[in-house]
């Protein structure tokens, strides 16, 4: 089981010269092969229960907590198979100044835990940016970027690190990005993402941090937002998901059985 575990809020470092360069048609191959990794890594993930604990804050110019939201949810099975996701603590949220919108909820689910699947490669322009080590793990960076947006879609776009031996995504920087109406003023924080080896071969997502300033039209606030990705579970193969929100709206101030992990 390896670890990433530099939490340094950094969009990359120097590339490691540790051997030569791939050529243009290498690189192409990388793609290809890290894609596949990917998409079996995808459908792996899919048979897995887990918690994910999510917590966004307003902070102020000294640092302090001025306003909080966090959600506990489990991703769980159903008796017939479904795979869905169940609210198990979310206290009335105490923010000021910021409010999560639908596009949030999605970075939450699809974006932050960033996959690039085969399916998803034509969509994205990639770019080889070098070779680069994240602690002893020796890693291939990658420029993301999507070639077009759709409206009601999220994308990624930022810094993949695959890892040039088990070619998976072991971790990645950046933001969701898409279409949004004239009238919306939204914004989204840069974020990093971590990945840990859970079963031996594939790597899950396990850590979310973002520490960022919003810049709104009319003022700007600091936010900070670490989300959690534990316990995982292999439970059963060729399952739908779906999202029972059901108890979104509500408040579910009663922790859960086991208490959320304290945050650092």
């Amino acid at each position: 089981m390896r670890l990433v575990a530099t939490l340094v809020l950094l969009a990359g470092a120097a590339f490691a010269a540790t051997s030569a360069e791939p050529t243009s048609t290498q690189i192409d191959d990388i793609i290809a092969r890290f894609a596949a990794k990917e998409t079996a890594f995808a459908k792996a993930r899919s048979n897995y229960t887990y918690r994910q604990t999510a917590k966004v804050e307003e902070v102020d110019d000294y640092g302090n907590v001025t306003g909080q939201w966090q959600m506990v949810s489990d991703i769980i099975f159903t008796p017939d198979g479904h795979r869905i996701e169940r609210v198990a603590y979310a206290p009335v949220p105490s923010l000021h100044n910021i409010l999560l919108t639908p596009q949030d909820e999605q970075d939450l689910r699809d974006v932050q835990p960033f996959v690039l699947t085969s399916d998803e490669v034509p969509n994205y322009y990639i770019r080889y940016l070098g070779k680069e080590q994240l602690d002893e793990i020796d890693c291939y960076a990658f420029a993301v970027k999507p070639k077009k947006m759709e409206q009601g879609k999220r994308y990624f776009e930022g810094i993949v690190w695959v890892d040039d031996q088990d070619l998976q995504i072991v971790k990645s920087y950046g933001r969701g990005i898409g279409l949004l109406k004239h009238s919306e003023d939204n914004q989204f924080p840069k974020f990093e993402t971590y990945r840990q080896q859970i079963d031996g071969k594939n790597w899950f997502p396990t850590y979310t941090i973002a520490n960022d300033t919003l810049n709104f039209k009319d003022s700007s606030q600091r936010i900070r937002m670490i989300v959690k990705y534990e316990n995982y579970k292999q439970f059963r193969s060729d399952v739908q998901i779906k999202y029972d929100t059901q108890d979104a709206g509500k408040d579910q101030s009663k922790p859960p059985a086991s208490e959320p992990p304290k945050q650092p």
